[in-house]
């Protein structure tokens, strides 16, 4: 998966603002690697086959729930690996809505994104869904930048998880020298 990531331009070196507002070295762009729809399907497919492994009689959910923009292919390949419907929350004043779909009482979901951090936005679409009377049976990430410390009530699956180093932006080594901000949006 790392190899990919790099390969592909998904994992970039640098200094970064993240959109938890953390300073890091390391970024990653799932885009790069998400804009070739084979390497999207395989590493879709691979996080699927590790769910179904993982979960007492496999995934079993009616539709995939991604938050916009980032996790929409995954949720897409995610679904298609499941042979359910793929839908997505969007961005409105900031906060995730639910715009063009409806979730149904009783509909279980499996929550995918692309890369966490905090976990925040995979939180929003938790709430969403549950807010709405559906079920959360499972949250996919292909990468989870947390270490781990990002946690949802429901079994997590990630195909890497690592926890490149992180600053507060008051504390940051990389503002102190000097070295460029990018911005990469989400």
């Amino acid at each position: 998966m790392l190899a990919i990531m790099k390969e592909s331009s998904a994992l970039l070196d640098g200094h970064f603002e993240l959109r938890s507002k953390l300073h890091s070295n390391r970024y990653f762009q799932c885009a790069n690697v998400l804009r070739y729809p084979r390497l999207a399907g395989k590493l879709c497919d691979e996080l699927v086959a590790r769910m179904q492994k993982q979960m007492p009689g496999g995934v079993k959910a009616d539709a995939v729930i991604a938050p916009a923009m980032g996790g929409i292919i995954v949720g897409h390949e995610i679904a298609r690996a499941l042979n359910v419907r793929s839908i997505f929350a969007e961005k409105q004043d900031g906060k995730l809505v639910m715009h063009r779909f409806t979730i149904g009482k009783g509909e279980r979901f499996v929550v995918a994104e692309d890369v966490v951090t905090r976990g925040g936005r995979v939180q929003e679409t938790i709430d969403i869904v549950e807010s709405s009377g559906g079920k959360v049976v499972a949250v996919a990430l292909l990468v989870d930048r947390s270490g781990g410390k990002a946690k949802f009530n429901y079994p997590t699956f990630s195909l890497l998880q690592m926890e490149p180093v992180t600053y507060e932006p008051s504390q940051c080594p990389l503002c102190a020298k000097g070295v460029p901000m990018t911005h990469p949006g989400s």
